[in-house]
């Protein structure tokens, strides 16, 4: 939310989203986490699960490479509609979603075994979450062009291992 000096009017808006990018894919996994985030989409609006999934899957797009970063999610911005509350209960129900979203796939594989191959498969898409977030990614290209910026702070969520080939 912020207010305009001139006429004193608020402009308020909301932006989110998730997305996964498993490195060890399972369907079941996938069609678990869209399910959740669809349920949580539809108890306000049946059509806003398939706006943010587009929306999410062209915004984790990579284009050099052709391909996408993940498995895709949820992502909006600039949402000020149809109201205030109803668009903060609708950004509530998506945080509300990822606990149950997530965990369940942390439980099923949290055991498992990986492969050599699997490792280097999990490297290879760090490697294409550095390249979306330092060359897509507004976020992040926004903080690095704040002046004053904390770079760390904004470079901390980049993974400490990653790989290109």
């Amino acid at each position: 939310e912020v207010q305009d000096v001139i006429n004193d009017e608020k402009h308020w808006w909301f932006g989110g989203g998730t997305d996964m990018t498993p490195y060890i894919l399972h369907e079941n996994d996938c069609i678990h986490f869209h399910k959740t985030l669809k349920n949580a989409c539809d108890r306000h609006n049946n059509q806003y699960y398939l706006k943010f999934k587009k929306w999410c899957d062209q915004y984790f797009y990579i284009n050099h490479r052709q391909e996408s970063r993940g498995i895709g999610g949820l992502f909006f911005d600039d949402m000020d509609y149809p109201n205030q509350k109803e668009a903060f209960n609708f950004v509530k129900s998506c945080a509300d979603s990822i606990i149950p979203c997530y965990i369940p796939v942390v439980e099923r594989n949290v055991n498992k075994g990986y492969s050599y191959a699997d490792r280097q498969w999990q490297l290879l898409r760090r490697g294409r979450y550095v390249e979306f977030n330092l060359i897509y990614d507004r976020g992040t290209k926004f903080g690095l062009f704040t002046p004053g910026a904390r770079y760390e702070s904004i470079l901390m969520s980049l993974p400490l291992v990653a790989k290109w080939q």
